[in-house]
């Protein structure tokens, strides 16, 4: 089966599979070929106590797709020389000049020495810049620093978090190394100084009514939170397909999402529906001038990371270093000890298993990320590299290798609980966008 077929009963069947064995709540889907629709389906439930059924139109936690609105807003500014993609940072934010780095193997913050140079904003948007997020590799001295310092509190603005990492050394020296970071949150600051208004208010003028997206935001209304998908984890989460669903409304911290808070985080802090999502994903195929000029969508996709670049996700499943702006090659593997499993967000810092997404060969596709059994959309654009595969001696297509077996391509996708199955083959894929 490929895109053209337009038929994706194998699709359902396995999506509904993950729904009666207590993996999945529900999975809606959109997939395309081109910038036409060739699918749209929901199979499962919005809120299974409830009983309620999942429908195109509920809304969903983005968590990390909301860098992709940051990114946009950057290159938007970009477009209208406000800002350079190589100036530095405390041009616009002087608390974040004169950096200190740790040490390597440093045992406390004082183990430090003299950044070798600025951070840039490039880096800030290619996860290069020294920065962490004090979610993925506890026991780390800067782990401990950033929870101590609570960098990522939603009760503050974005300008509290400005401060707290002013006073915190960078895990590396800027430019030398990869690590998914609070970066993102940081250019969500970077727009507000340079554009004069709140993050929220620059994207709806400049992303949400443009591209006619009218449910996504920083929380839902009072009057609209019917629609908000029940947020799940699993199980297990070391064990995605371990059956077994938990309510989780209250996380990451109480009332997220449903009313608003301080912090308007460009990391992680939007909800959005699928119709909402599928404007943004046209927008930014190539070629499209809806939103950012052709040629800045073409830089957006090329390769930001040098040859032999290191990267950091020091995660129980980490996988190879992403991040909007970073395309790198890499394989996508489910190996038994997923060690170098490729999952979002998305690196994301709430995600489970994925779904790779398709459109047809050598076109840009979709990953979804599942956020640790929730409600929630996460994805990714790349481009598949690998024309054809092999599998018993016949020859696939991109298309028939995503869509065998219940491995599945689904652009874009949304998840009630965030766990797909996952993606069994390898082949070489440059990454292009995260969210």
């Amino acid at each position: 089966m490929d895109a053209r077929t337009r038929n994706f009963a194998d699709v359902r069947a396995a999506m509904q599979r993950y729904v009666d064995q207590d993996i999945l709540p529900g999975v809606s889907w959109t997939v395309l070929r081109g910038r036409g629709l060739v699918d749209q389906q929901c199979v499962g439930w919005a809120d299974r106590e409830a009983g309620t059924a999942l429908r195109p139109d509920h809304i969903f936690r983005a968590f990390s797709n909301t860098k992709i609105f940051v990114t946009c807003a950057i290159m938007l500014l970009m477009e209208q020389r406000r800002i350079g993609l190589d100036d530095v940072v405390e041009k616009f934010l002087p608390q974040l000049g004169n950096r200190q780095v740790l040490k390597a193997g440093a045992a406390d913050l004082a183990d430090v020495e003299p950044a070798r140079s600025s951070i840039t904003i490039r880096q800030l948007l290619t996860h290069t810049s020294g920065l962490s997020y004090g979610l993925f590799d506890p026991g780390a001295v800067i782990f401990k620093a950033y929870n101590e310092a609570r960098v990522l509190n939603p009760l503050t603005p974005l300008s509290d978090l400005i401060d707290k990492l002013a006073g915190l050394p960078l895990s590396y020296h800027p430019g030398t190394s990869w690590e998914y970071s609070v970066a993102t949150d940081v250019l969500g600051r970077v727009v507000e100084v340079v554009s004069g208004k709140a993050l929220d208010a620059f994207f709806k003028a400049h992303i949400y009514d443009p591209l006619g997206m009218t449910d996504t935001g920083f929380f839902v209304p009072e009057s609209e939170q019917g629609r908000l998908v029940a947020y799940y984890r699993g199980a297990d989460v070391l064990d995605p397909m371990k059956p077994g669903l938990f309510r989780n409304d209250d996380k990451p911290y109480p009332q997220a999402y449903r009313r608003p808070f301080p912090r308007l985080s460009g990391g992680g802090g939007l909800v959005t529906t699928m119709p909402d999502m599928l404007a943004l994903v046209r927008a930014l195929l190539p070629g499209s001038d809806t939103l950012l000029k052709p040629d800045t969508i073409e830089q957006m996709m090329r390769n930001q990371l040098p040859d032999g670049q290191n990267h950091s996700f020091r995660h129980p499943r980490c996988y190879s270093g992403q991040g909007l702006w970073t395309r790198r090659r890499c394989h996508l593997r489910a190996d038994a000890d997923r060690s170098v499993e490729l999952r979002r967000g998305i690196p994301v810092g709430r995600c489970g298993r994925y779904a790779l997404v398709d459109l047809p060969a050598g076109q840009y596709g979709r990953r979804l990320d599942g956020a640790a059994r929730n409600g929630v959309l996460e994805s990714v654009l790349f481009r598949v590299q690998a024309p054809r595969l092999r599998r018993r001696g016949r020859a696939l297509s991109e298309a028939d290798a995503l869509f065998t077996k219940g491995d599945v391509g689904l652009s874009p996708a949304l998840s009630s609980s965030g766990r797909t199955h996952s993606f069994r083959r390898r082949f070489p894929c440059r990454m292009s966008m995260v969210l």
